[in-house]
């Protein structure tokens, strides 16, 4: 019931602040299975996305960080939704509870959404991983399933509070068997998601930063590129170059000097990311 209405909550928050959700991969979400869903986490805005899609998931539930709670009014609608609240500080008292999830998740077909980073950051990267999720998921023997949030960073600036309208791309990833896996594979088992999950993001980041061009002047600010056709080439060429995304992001994050926020509410919503 809860779950519902957090759903609903979502969505109509969604529309009121201009955001766009486009799921890929669809039938990954939908199978009835066990798995351990390991997201990234940009902003509070993950969890409107994360709700946007929970009727695609049927049977979920979400381990979050403690301090999620009091991100109003997204950790309000968390809490109502039945989300798994851990203390990062009291170590011990973490584990007790992931294990008891843990019993509960292969047995009842549930899925655990969790955000490996642990820590919000929206800066056009995925940072490394923390290893409770994986061996969550080869205590069990259950899949991994990697969900992918395409760049906020041209809609969102963190910093000066700002926030436009919007799309964002959210991608599933094939699952990840950990079939036979013990705890000596860890590292190559998060090491593995990560790298998949980085191309993911890095595809889609620079996609959703094209469509952007076509619509907002300027997404990336001139000293960075010179014309329409010099822009295009020039997101397709960093996109793939060495640096990768994090070179878009920074010039895209730059061109928020230009911009103010459209609503007075957009602005005391920001607030709590």
């Amino acid at each position: 019931m809860f779950y519902r209405w957090a759903s609903t909550w979502c969505h109509r928050v969604t529309a009121l602040i201009g955001l766009r959700w486009e799921l890929r991969g669809k039938e990954h979400l939908e199978k009835d299975q066990a798995c351990i869903v390991v997201a990234n986490h940009q902003s509070s805005l993950d969890v409107l996305g994360m709700f946007n899609i929970w009727h695609v998931m049927n049977k979920c539930t979400v381990v979050a960080k403690r301090e999620l709670f009091y991100a109003w009014p997204f950790g309000l609608a968390a809490w109502l939704a039945g989300l798994i609240f851990i203390d990062r500080v009291r170590g011990e008292k973490a584990r007790e509870t992931l294990n008891a999830v843990n019993r509960r998740i292969k047995k009842q077909r549930i899925k655990l959404w969790v955000f490996p980073e642990g820590t919000r950051r929206n800066t056009g990267e995925l940072h490394p991983f923390k290893k409770g999720a994986f061996h969550m998921a080869i205590d069990q023997q259950i899949p991994i399933l990697p969900v992918v949030f395409s760049s906020y960073c041209s809609f969102l600036n963190d910093k000066k509070k700002i926030l436009n309208a919007g799309r964002i791309v959210i991608t599933t990833l094939p699952p990840v068997s950990t079939e036979g896996l013990t705890k000596d594979d860890i590292d190559t088992l998060m090491e593995r998601v990560r790298a998949q999950m980085t191309e993911t993001f890095k595809s889609t980041s620079a996609e959703m930063l094209q469509r952007y061009k076509t619509h907002k002047t300027p997404p990336i600010p001139p000293a960075v590129v010179n014309g329409t056709a010099e822009a295009v080439a020039a997101v397709a060429a960093v996109a793939n170059s060495s640096a990768g995304y994090a070179q878009l992001h920074a010039a895209a994050a730059s061109s928020y000097e230009t911009y103010k926020s459209s609503a007075a509410s957009k602005a005391t919503m920001l607030k709590t990311l």
